[in-house]
């Protein structure tokens, strides 16, 4: 089972996409926005991490925290975003690989097809 490490800065849909992730067969934990996101990455052995913060730039610091790091740089991240075309822009620009972008409105099914393609 895939451990998945979620950050949302809204607490109930937090709960709501836990709930779908875990339908789909998924282990996850959640936080809200942190800039201590890689001792959570250490502390869950997540194998993947989906990014929801409600502005573009906080899960883009996020991203920016996890890839700087030696031991992550190559994890499995999921970005939600109000601004794909954003948020495409930055991580094109950022040669970003192990990343998909799902664009708001969600659904949890879609995050968990997200997931899967990366976690192949």
């Amino acid at each position: 089972m895939h451990r998945i490490l979620l950050i949302d800065d809204t607490p109930e849909i937090a709960e709501l996409l836990t709930f779908a992730l875990r339908d789909h067969g998924y282990e996850v934990y959640s936080s809200g926005y942190t800039t201590g996101v890689n001792d959570l990455v250490l502390e869950q052995r997540a194998d993947a991490i989906v990014l929801d913060c409600s502005a573009y730039d906080m899960s883009e610091a996020i991203f920016d925290a996890v890839r700087n790091h030696s031991n992550h740089s190559e994890l499995p991240v999921v970005i939600i975003s109000d601004t794909p075309e954003i948020a495409d822009v930055s991580l094109r620009s950022r040669k970003a690989r192990n990343v998909l972008l799902v664009p708001k409105p969600f659904t949890g099914a879609q995050v968990a097809k997200a997931l899967g393609q990366l976690l192949e």
